[in-house]
């Protein structure tokens, strides 16, 4: 089975294709809500719903945030200018919308002439333009090119080493927020987080609107892991974190990234996080129905890095081979994970605080080194002990059994968790075990004979609460 997951983005390539996903092993649908309308976005949820229900799976839904966009604008008539490298080009925040030209462009952000200085480096679109910034006057950043290009209307503008200030919630983000916990949604990503307080402001307007959606920090600034410490906060204040290797790689420069991936994932990991990594993971499939050797290079190193999910972008939202891209990167996923590398680690290097995560990592050790151990079972209400043993880089599948809908599907994103739903009510506490083997065994996940590890809370309240007990049985 296939333990990491996989997270598509919908999108004009996509919208019609959501059942053939569901079928090609989704595992998590993101909404960007970047673009499109409220309806627009209401309507993909049905959609995922229906065929998920359809398939008789449960599917993930994560509702992404846009976040303050920093861009230029526009040059009237013009759809893109040419710019050389040496040249003078200034960007105008007085500057009207359309009023732009190779000499210069306007800015959807005021502030910038107060947050660069001579000698910053600012980076353009996907950061293949880097201009110079020479001189601040009034409303104008002058600058010179460093590396050339052609630069389109509404790119965005990022500034090296981070250090652009916009509030992480717009007020478009609140409006997207509160509309997608009325979708009730599985996650939500937060854009472009500076610090765990952003996160915790997201999570207030959670409370507030009355929902339990997830949160998602989209680690894409530099300030978000220049030390130890800000990056430990952000990840503990969320649920989980995307590796959003896009305007990261643009804020840090891409010599950088490969170690931040690396220390993101093995942090949130040791910190009892779920991670995504994003970005560019098979960008020529947008036009190609086969994936490059580098990119399946990629796929693979993250998912040996231990990831939760990998996650397609254009490849599903906008590309020709939506569904082609989805199981190539299910083939690359199996492939890395039956490498020799995909092994578990002999020294956990955790530190337990809780009882659960004693219990959790227990089960996994006595999992993975008892003979004849075909599945763990977890009895989850919240998820939350599942997304604990999903830490344990471990090759026994996980199984989270319960009957809150809602739970069921937000483990979908867990490393190696899947999710099963098992009528609780009804069920004497002391048999509410042998009647959870007995589901699995009618659905051929375990077999006559197989030893099963059983987690689940004490014998007075099986499912809710603290997960305190651990059982090894045998299926008869």
């Amino acid at each position: 089975m296939r333990a990491t997951k996989i997270v598509a983005t919908l999108g004009p390539g996509s919208d019609a294709r959501i059942a053939d996903l569901v079928a090609a092993g989704v595992d998590v649908f993101r909404v960007n809500f970047s673009h499109g309308t409220h309806e627009e976005h209401a309507a993909r949820v049905a959609s995922i719903r229906a065929a998920a229900g359809e398939a008789r799976r449960y599917v993930a839904i994560l509702a992404d945030l846009q976040g303050p966009k920093i861009r230029v604008t526009g040059f009237g008539v013009l759809a893109a200018v040419d710019l050389e490298v040496g040249a003078s080009f200034a960007i105008d925040a007085g500057l009207a919308a359309d009023a732009g030209s190779p000499l210069e462009v306007g800015t959807t952000y005021p502030d910038l002439t107060r947050e660069v200085e001579a000698g910053d480096v600012l980076a353009l679109g996907d950061g293949l333009i880097e201009l110079e910034v020479r001189r601040v006057a009034g409303s104008r950043v002058e600058c010179v090119v460093l590396h050339g290009g052609e630069l389109g209307a509404n790119k965005g503008i990022n500034k090296r080493g981070g250090g652009l200030s916009a509030p992480v919630l717009t007020d478009k983000d609140r409006e997207d927020l509160e509309f997608a916990c009325r979708l009730e949604v599985d996650y939500i990503a937060v854009s472009f987080p500076r610090s765990a307080q952003d996160m915790m402001e997201a999570r207030a307007l959670v409370l507030q609107h009355g929902a339990r959606c997830d949160l998602v920090a989209k680690l894409e600034r530099a300030e978000a892991v220049a030390d130890a410490q800000t990056l430990d906060e952000l990840i503990e204040a969320s649920d989980a974190v995307m590796v959003a290797r896009g305007d990261l790689g643009v804020e840090i420069g891409d010599a950088e990234l490969m170690g931040v991936q690396k220390r993101i994932i093995f942090r949130a990991r040791q910190l009892n996080r779920s991670v995504i990594t994003a970005t560019q993971m098979m960008e020529s499939m947008i036009t190609s129905p086969r994936p490059t050797r580098a990119e399946v290079m990629d796929v693979a190193n993250a998912v040996l890095d231990g990831t939760d999910a990998v996650m397609l972008s254009g490849e599903t939202a906008v590309g020709e081979y939506p569904v082609e891209a989805v199981l190539a990167m299910a083939s690359v996923i199996r492939g890395a994970e039956e490498s020799p590398y995909w092994r578990r680690p002999t020294n956990y290097d955790l530190t337990c605080q809780e009882v659960d995560e004693s219990v959790a990592l227990a089960a996994m050790m006595v999992a993975e080194n008892l003979a004849g151990v075909a599945a763990v079972v977890c009895l989850t209400a919240s998820g939350r002990t599942p997304q604990l043993m999903s830490r344990i880089r471990a090759r026994i599948p996980i199984y989270a059994v319960g009957d809150r809908d809602q739970t069921l599907a937000r483990v979908a994103l867990y490393r190696g968790v899947f999710p099963v739903r098992f009528e609780i009510d009804g069920q004497d506490a002391d048999q509410v075990n042998a009647a959870a083997l007995r589901q699995l065994s009618r659905g051929g996940i375990v077999s006559t004979g197989d030893r099963v590890i059983v987690c689940r809370g004490g014998y007075h309240n099986a499912v809710t609460g603290m997960t305190t007990t651990v059982e090894v049985l045998t299926v008869e």
